[in-house]
């Protein structure tokens, strides 16, 4: 089972660093787990786990740099913190193009770093809330019968009963049964509410 509370990931190879913002972190509320290296990281860690990853650019072994190529070809989209005392600004930009989301000098203002983690750890967790919400809805959709899903996608398209009775060849009350059903089994109470649930499995667009 898939841990869900948000987890930052702290990768350092400076032990007595590593430790004191640890520490730090969790004086803040926040869980944290340590790594002394990207391998080590990349062996123990549960990448499905949403939160954010503090990562030294430059360690002895795989380099920040290198590990967050490693997770973009896993498809892996926790959000990365840089940290660096020896960045320049070609590696900054080419991490920043690559997806991170802040890349801090040290010595780092501790308020800077909590700021920056918080902000990384709430997108992670919106965009996972959102992904969850996502794949329950298509569990849902795919739920419903052959005659379901072709009533329920006249209606997101405000065909009234009568209309969609006529375009089937089935009697009105078959069809009210069926919209009942569908709209049941999606979470939803109105055609519109339809639309907007199956815009959001990519099922029909905006303008239809």
């Amino acid at each position: 089972m898939i841990n869900t509370r948000a987890l930052v990931r702290f990768i350092e190879d400076d032990e007595v660093f590593r430790s004191s913002q640890e520490l730090l972190l969790r004086a803040h509320g926040f869980e944290v787990a340590g790594f002394s290296s990207a391998v080590d990281f990349l062996e123990h860690d549960d990448l499905l786990r949403p939160g954010c990853l503090v990562l030294d650019v430059r360690m002895p072994g795989m380099t920040g740099l290198e590990l967050q190529n490693i997770l973009l070809d896993k498809g892996c989209e926790i959000p990365i913190v840089f940290l660096s005392g020896h960045g320049d600004i070609a590696m900054a930009v080419h991490a920043m193009q690559l997806g991170a989301v802040s890349f801090l000098e040290k010595p780092i203002e501790p308020t800077l770093l909590l700021e920056t983690i918080k902000k990384a750890v709430d997108a992670s967790v919106a965009q996972y809330k959102a992904a969850q919400q996502a794949r329950r809805n298509r569990e849902q959709f795919e739920a419903l019968t052959p005659r379901e899903k072709e009533i329920v996608l006249l209606a997101a398209r405000d065909a009234a009963n009568k209309e969609i009775a006529r375009e089937l060849g089935i009697a009105e009350a078959t069809v009210k049964m069926h919209r009942a059903n569908a709209f049941a089994k999606l979470g939803v109470k109105s055609p519109l509410e339809a639309h907007l649930a199956l815009e959001r499995l990519g099922i029909i667009s905006a303008g239809e």
